[in-house]
């Protein structure tokens, strides 16, 4: 396939840094552009997330259902979390969500995307872990607070998502990539399909990680 997104890098001639917050900041570059031009560019920084799509033995997604304040909407979604850690092994990472917010474990793990979540105006990466062979975890359930204390839980067939995502009901950006390339991947080889996908421990360059 020939169609890649590839490395490049402007030439910046200043920077600063004029929020900084509890996970996340906020910088302001100056670029110059292909013109010769020179122009500022905010954008968000990010440590980076893991998700996962957790499938169980009926062909069903592990969701749950949290309010996100910033869009004022109680959103549906996949387990998902921050790479806290730099340098964190991202499986490590996916695991621990799982455990953490829906109290499963799973036998088998595979890539299926990376994304940008919103290249435009942050540079967080997301990789979308796929999981399979799911069972409950042992153990106490994870301590939750805040949000997470008001989450509601489902498990739902695969193509009622792909429906709800087309229909405009359904808008986790995690959720979305993550069931659209589920199904694309089952449309193109079925289980033989999943089984092609990258490995757990594929490279992410966008975040480099230890093995």
């Amino acid at each position: 396939m020939g169609i890649k997104d590839t490395p490049a890098e402007w030439q910046v001639t200043a920077t600063a840094t004029p929020f900084v917050g509890n996970k996340t900041s906020v910088r302001t570059d100056t670029v110059v552009m292909p013109d010769g031009s020179a122009v500022t560019r905010d954008y968000q920084v990010h440590p980076g997330s893991v998700a996962v799509l957790a499938l169980d033995d009926q062909g069903r997604v592990l969701l749950l259902k949290q309010y996100r304040h910033p869009v004022r909407q109680k959103l549906w979604e996949i387990p998902a979390g921050l790479l806290d850690i730099p340098g964190e092994n991202p499986l490590v990472a996916a695991q621990r969500e799982l455990y953490e917010e829906v109290h499963v474990k799973a036998d088998d793990w595979r890539v299926l995307t990376d994304v940008y979540t919103t290249p435009g105006g942050c540079d967080e990466a997301v990789r979308i872990f796929l999981a399979r062979g799911i069972s409950d975890a042992d153990g106490e359930r994870f301590a939750v607070s805040e949000e997470e204390a008001d989450m509601e839980f489902a498990r739902v067939p695969l193509a009622e998502l792909v429906s709800g995502v087309l229909a405009g009901d359904l808008h986790n950006n995690c959720l979305v990539v993550g069931v659209l390339s589920l199904a694309a991947a089952l449309a193109a080889g079925g289980e033989a399909g999943l089984d092609a996908l990258r490995p757990a421990d594929a490279p992410w360059p966008a975040r480099p990680f230890e093995a």
